[in-house]
């Protein structure tokens, strides 16, 4: 599939690319004009630059929607030791991985490491479960609960700006 740096590297590409058209079409057109008019004149450009505009603008419009819309990142199994699914979630700019598996019934172990200092990220609540938990700054916190039933379970940060789910099958 398509890396984040390729992405950011094609859209700086554009970017350089449409800065440069820019200034070619300013560069061609007059600075002052002799008469003064009180009418607006209409500024005619070249059909390729009318053409990379509007291509440009859709390929950012589908980026981002393919960014918002249809990115989800990859679920992770819970490993099983001991009876006990656990995983370890890494709490740095939102959850990684933000989306685990585990089975119904058994009990789970989520160990959130917090590395963000950001204030939103100090409480993770797991509000199905009736969980809401302070995590210290580079500390690990487990979070344990079991899951009675199949279904998805959303755990978000202390704001509800950033969101993980666990999937229980």
């Amino acid at each position: 599939m398509f890396n984040k740096s390729k992405i950011l590297g094609s859209i700086a590409g554009l970017g350089l690319l449409f800065g440069t058209a820019s200034s070619v079409a300013t560069a061609q057109m007059p600075t002052h004009s002799s008469e003064q008019t009180s009418q607006f004149r209409r500024i005619e450009q070249p059909l390729p630059l009318k053409v990379g505009v509007t291509l440009g603008g859709l390929g950012l419009i589908g980026l981002e929607l393919w960014w918002f819309l249809f990115s989800k990142n990859k679920a992770t199994k819970a490993n099983s030791e001991q009876g006990i699914q656990e995983l370890t979630i890494n709490v740095d700019g939102g959850y990684e991985p933000d989306r685990v598996i585990v089975k119904s019934g058994q009990p789970v172990r989520l160990n959130f490491f917090r590395r963000d200092p950001s204030s939103c990220l100090e409480k993770v609540l797991l509000p199905d479960f009736h969980i809401a938990q302070d995590l210290p700054l580079n500390h690990i916190t487990p979070i344990e609960f079991t899951p009675p039933k199949p279904g998805q379970y959303q755990f978000t940060c202390g704001m509800n700006m950033f969101r993980g789910v666990v999937e229980v099958q």
